[in-house]
């Protein structure tokens, strides 16, 4: 019997074999289990080493020992690193293959699913039901346009003498408003004034200077 069919229990060859369920959580037990066996293994490695340095330059042969132990647990701890991983990996592929399974039973499921909603269609009469919906969606626009024009009961005119009608009154209202600008033309315009503007005031100090030039000329005068 093979590692595996022990570990499965598939010793039966005529019997069923485990499930992808139950084969990834049997991995997920071993790996449980694998990984207890490494922390008690590295806690071991620890408590060695401890021993071989305490023991080291008093006791020699027993830290030889301690050491020895030591290799021992480090190739146990190796050899399941490695199991660790093929585990691992063998676990990553079953579960792959189990949801591989499930979508395509769920495509097959849709499949004859869709098989049986079309079984009682007929490309032919879906054509006939097309068409006749395509004619009664353009005779409900028909009537729905035929509905909406306005109708005029006895009102039936012509709209070229309307427009005709309508430029007269326009042009009556140009004239008027013509005639009533023309009228303003007669109107007396206001006269221009006959005085004159008054004339700026003087500088103020131009007014200065020639009070100076005055009180200048009177000086000039007392002294002759």
């Amino acid at each position: 019997m093979s590692v595996f069919g022990k570990l499965f229990g598939g010793g039966n060859k005529g019997g069923k074999g485990p499930s992808p369920q139950e084969a990834i959580q049997k991995l997920r037990e071993t790996e449980e289990m694998l990984t207890k066996k490494q922390e008690f293994l590295e806690k071991k490695i620890e408590q060695e080493l401890v021993t071989a340095k305490k023991n080291g330059t008093k006791n020699k042969r027993a830290a030889l020992q301690a050491l020895k132990r030591k290799k021992r647990y480090e190739k146990q701890l190796a050899q399941i690193d490695g199991t660790l991983s093929t585990i691992e990996f063998q676990r990553e592929a079953l579960e792959n293959a189990n949801t591989n399974t499930e979508v395509l039973k769920n495509m097959g499921f849709a499949a004859k699913a869709m098989k049986s909603a079309h079984e009682n269609m007929d490309i032919d009469k879906v054509d006939d039901l097309m068409q006749d919906i395509t004619e009664q969606q353009e005779l409900a626009q028909e009537i729905s346009d035929a509905i909406s024009r306005p109708v005029g009961f006895g009102e039936d005119f012509d709209e070229d003498e309307l427009l005709a009608e309508l430029e007269e009154l326009e042009q009556e209202e140009l004239d008027k408003n013509l005639l009533e600008i023309g009228g303003t033309e007669d109107v007396p315009l206001p006269s221009v004034p006959s005085t004159s503007l008054p004339s700026k005031p003087a500088k103020k100090k131009e007014e200065e200077d020639d009070d100076d030039m005055e009180d200048l000329k009177a000086w000039a005068m007392e002294a002759m």
